[in-house]
């Protein structure tokens, strides 16, 4: 249904749907909406009102998420960029049709007759005013630069340097207007521009390692995780520029969102990179992905239990002298309503990182969903009955751990509070380092003297989480 209080003009310009793949499934959208929109309109003027978290979540992967953003002192320029309005939900007409009805509707609305001269009306009482003079309105201020043309530009040198000063464009927008969405680069574009490192945060990310293993040894891998959150989402947000410039010789991608078939053009085929997936039968739900500059021996799809590897939780890769195993592990849900599916995952997938444990050692990484001690989230006093971090949870990682592998990062820093992997979009969480630690590099016994540091890049952004690297020398 379409919000009685907006009309269809309103609608076209302060309406936007975002599909579940640009957000994290089940969370707010406010802080997704808000990040869109803020990269063209002035924050000040924007109030977000989150309607439903979803609409109709039990038609599955097709629904959308309603959002309606309330903007005030906009015209009809400053939103004359929309993303696809409400197409299933909200049942809107084509484009054309609507553009037309929006501006028959604008001449009629309120707000329009409002700025219609009528006659005033005359009080008997009032005395005529005569010759009086008129008092001058200052002149509304000129943006701070124009746009001019080449020969306007030449006969004004301070204008000039401040347009050559401006981006191209920055030069040719106009003051209220969004920008245009730029074309996506390629992998060899964005490969191309790495002469020039992204910066996060006024600061150029530290992507190597200078630190030996415990043997006095340098790394000669480094395996870089990543739970991106949705891969369509994540490629819009430069994500696939992050991993290009970190150079990970092993890329595991958690949360894809994506099948196979249809993968973005730009992550298909990575300049240096093998890649393989692993996805859901359901769409826009799971799925993992690896990159790898060495060719591996063999992969291996899922843990052997149907039911589990149809969402597309798992994949193998084989090397001469190990294995890497990445992993996107089912949430136990709200209200801890898959709480059962969580624990019957633990057993099943125990088992079978045994099985190839003892033919090789082996690295697992990937979002574990679960904090395991209470040094790895902010609040645990009032998360123990939330999912991540019930006993039940915590006591299957022990568990897991206690069958001959090691928690890289609390190997190497076992009392280091305050680092974590995931942020909720809510309450600004990110900013406020208000997060929890549920990504992992959990390796075989055999292997924690020969590593070198695992690391938390909290710095970049992308997602809801961060990458997290291992230096290892093997």
């Amino acid at each position: 249904m379409i919000h009685p209080k907006f009309s269809i003009r309103a609608l076209l310009n302060i309406i936007r749907t975002l599909d579940y793949q640009m957000s994290t499934f089940g969370q707010p959208v406010e802080a997704a909406i808000t990040s869109k929109l803020q990269s063209s309109l002035a924050p000040s003027y924007l109030k977000i009102i989150n309607e439903s978290y979803m609409h109709n979540v039990s038609k599955g992967a097709e629904t959308h998420f309603k959002v309606i953003v309330v903007t005030e002192k906009f015209n009809n320029l400053s939103l004359i960029k929309v993303i696809s309005a409400c197409r299933s939900e909200f049942k809107m007409p084509p484009k054309k049709a609507l553009t037309k009805k929006v501006a028959e509707e604008d001449e009629a609305s309120p707000a329009k007759q409002r700025r219609v001269l009528r006659p005033r009306k005359k009080n008997p009482e009032e005395k005529p005013i005569v010759n009086e003079p008129t008092v001058k309105q200052k002149a509304p201020k000129q943006p701070k630069y124009t746009v001019k043309n080449p020969e306007e530009a030449k006969s004004d040198k301070k204008t000039n340097s401040k347009i050559k000063s401006k981006s191209r464009t920055e030069e040719n927008s106009i003051e209220g207007v969004p920008k245009r969405k730029e074309k996506e680069k390629t992998a060899t574009e964005i490969q191309s521009s790495l002469s020039n490192p992204p910066e996060t945060k006024g600061k150029n990310i530290n992507v190597s390692c200078s630190k030996k293993s415990a043997k006095g040894k340098s790394f000669n891998l480094k395996i870089t995780s990543w739970n991106v959150s949705g891969l369509r989402a994540w490629l819009k947000k430069d994500g696939l520029t992050s991993m290009l410039h970190e150079q990970p010789d092993v890329f595991c991608i958690q949360e894809t969102k994506c099948s196979e078939s249809k993968l973005p053009k730009e992550i298909q085929k990575v300049n240096g990179y093998h890649s393989y997936w692993c996805s859901s039968k359901k769409e826009g739900y799971a799925g993992v992905g690896v990159l790898s500059k060495i060719e591996p021996l063999n992969v291996m799809y899922g843990i052997k239990d149907q039911a589990h590897d149809e969402e597309g939780r798992c994949i193998t890769l084989e090397f001469d002298t190990f294995y890497v195993i990445n992993v996107y592990v089912p949430n136990a849900g709200r209200g801890l309503k898959t709480i059962s599916k969580r624990l019957e995952w633990n057993s099943l997938f125990k088992r079978y990182v045994k099985a190839l444990d003892d033919t090789k050692p082996v690295i697992l990484c990937g979002d574990m969903n679960v904090a395991h001690t209470e040094i790895d989230l902010t609040n645990p006093k009032t998360n123990k009955n939330n999912a991540g971090f019930t006993q039940q949870e915590r006591d299957g990682m022990s568990d897991f751990l206690q069958d001959g592998y090691v928690d890289s990062f609390r190997f190497l820093y076992p009392d280091v509070t305050n680092v974590y992997t995931f942020w909720s979009y809510m309450g600004n969480a990110r900013a406020k380092n208000i997060g929890w630690r549920l990504d992992y590099f959990i390796i075989s016994e055999s292997l924690k003297e020969k590593v070198c540091d695992s690391t938390v890049a909290s710095e970049v952004y992308g997602s809801d989480h961060c990458p997290i690297n291992l230096f290892i020398s093997i």
